[in-house]
């Protein structure tokens, strides 16, 4: 047997401490390894995998695509996938929101929507306006501006030194906040936090506030109140701040609405999209904007300041297009929000286990939090490595998870998403839950904890 995992072979593994099974075999929930064993994926891969593995109908656009042409530079052509797509993608999108700047993956996506904002206000007149504000915890990519404006200071703390300076206010995170969510003059849970910020750094320095609609990985599907995002835009308009949503994690239907931010009832200045726009059939993003802010570059400059060689590309456009058909086609943002309600209502039964503080989410996105002490919302010390654990057991039972770590203080916090593709049936729903309980027994046997 071959053996996949570092110093063997000449691939450079994410995880060098690490073995990796060998997949040979996807098909709608399911990937095979070379063994024959079968992994229940309840996250998509890392939330991408939509539509599930092996859409033969998405698979024929790229093999149709690529005999046609591969790659042009989109400095010198356009062609037919990248205009179809805009098109169709436009056609979901909030409000004014109707041009599109594609590129391959999240943290490229988080990075030109970010420049585009300091574009636009050097365009416009307003050079001073430079500052970002996001949330604490977040999350938003790892290239160095994206990174820069994350809240994960594992990943943050080697490249500090290159990072710029991005203002914070924490994140509306319930279960995390002393009000538990309940408190309506609550700074942070009300969004009045973000206006204390602005007028604290100078409204005339303050280019842009970013934020994810519904918390991924960092809050593990966090819901802000209904009326979070109205004042956030109220704010916005009021000291003139672009308002920036990264959709790219809960957008194209995740959440069980086109966009998470539609429910809210308002529409962000620019919107990072990615990740599901493809299925993941080929790496794909996008930044949305409306017309009043291209307007300026074009009567300006007329040329976003921001370029990478695959942006664009055939291919992926093509595997966006093919994907983004199917979901209109099929009605799967509607199976979302359908089967989202049987998930939320089978994984909340997780709350009768030891040590799982918080079951949250919205649509086919949840969060389970777990904690030393279910009382005082505790964390688990990051030395006990719980959610590791967790999530190694979890591979073994055959269930894919997504693991995150820190978001309870900045060190400590334990807690996994589950996200699986809008073609989970309700059986594949309750294996979900089973195997999550195999693999909550075995990691609590692991890391040698009690029953609290």
């Amino acid at each position: 047997m071959t053996l996949n995992r570092y110093p063997h072979g000449h691939v450079f593994y994410r995880k060098l401490g690490k073995s990796y099974p060998r997949v040979v075999r996807g098909e709608g929930c399911w990937l095979f390894d070379d063994t024959g064993k079968a992994y229940l994926d309840a996250v998509g891969g890392a939330y991408v995998a939509n539509l599930g593995h092996s859409n033969p109908e998405i698979a024929d656009a790229l093999a149709r695509q690529a005999r046609e042409f591969g790659y042009l530079s989109a400095t010198a052509f356009t062609h037919g996938p990248v205009e179809e797509l805009a098109g169709e993608l436009a056609e979901t999108l909030p409000g004014d929101l109707n041009k599109l700047y594609f590129l391959s993956s999240g943290s490229e996506a988080v990075e030109a929507a970010l420049k585009l904002a300091r574009q636009y206000w050097i365009e416009a007149g307003k050079p001073s306006k430079h500052r970002i504000i996001a949330l604490n915890p977040s999350y938003h990519g790892n290239t160095l501006l994206a990174l820069s404006a994350s809240a994960r200071e594992q990943y943050r703390l080697p490249f500090r030194e290159w990072l710029v300076d991005v203002e914070r206010i924490p994140a509306p995170y319930a279960y995390r906040c002393a009000c538990r969510g309940d408190d309506p003059t609550c700074p942070t849970c009300s969004g009045a936090a973000l206006e204390a910020q602005i007028q604290r750094l100078g409204a005339d320095t303050v280019a842009a506030f970013i934020a994810e609609p519904v918390g991924g990985s960092s809050t593990g599907a966090s819901t802000p109140r209904p009326d979070y995002f109205r004042t956030i835009r109220e704010i916005c308009d009021r000291h003139q701040v672009l308002f920036v949503a990264d959709e790219i994690l809960c957008g194209a239907g995740r959440t069980g609405t086109w966009w998470a931010v539609e429910p809210y009832g308002v529409v962000p200045d620019l919107m990072v999209v990615g990740k599901g726009i493809s299925g993941g059939y080929a790496p794909l993003s996008a930044v949305a904007a409306p017309e009043r802010i291209v307007d300026v570059i074009a009567e300006g400059s007329g040329s976003f300041l921001h370029a990478q060689t695959f942006s664009f590309h055939p291919v992926s456009c093509a595997a966006g297009l093919a994907a983004v058909r199917v979901l209109k086609r099929e009605r799967l943002v509607e199976r979302c929000a359908k089967l989202g309600v049987t998930l939320q209502r089978r994984l909340a039964t997780l709350m009768d286990l030891p040590h799982v503080g918080d079951v949250r989410g919205r649509g086919l996105l949840a969060g389970i939090e777990f904690v030393e002490d279910k009382g005082t919302r505790a964390p688990f010390l990051r030395a006990a490595k719980f959610v590791e654990a967790f999530t190694e057991a979890a591979q073994e039972a055959g269930l894919i998870v997504w693991p995150n770590v820190g978001h309870a203080d900045g060190v400590n916090g334990d807690l996994v998403v589950v996200a699986p593709p809008f073609v989970v049936t309700e059986q594949e729903i309750d294996q979900i839950v089973t195997r999550f309980k195999t693999a909550h027994a075995a990691a609590l046997k692991a890391v040698k904890v009690g029953a609290r």
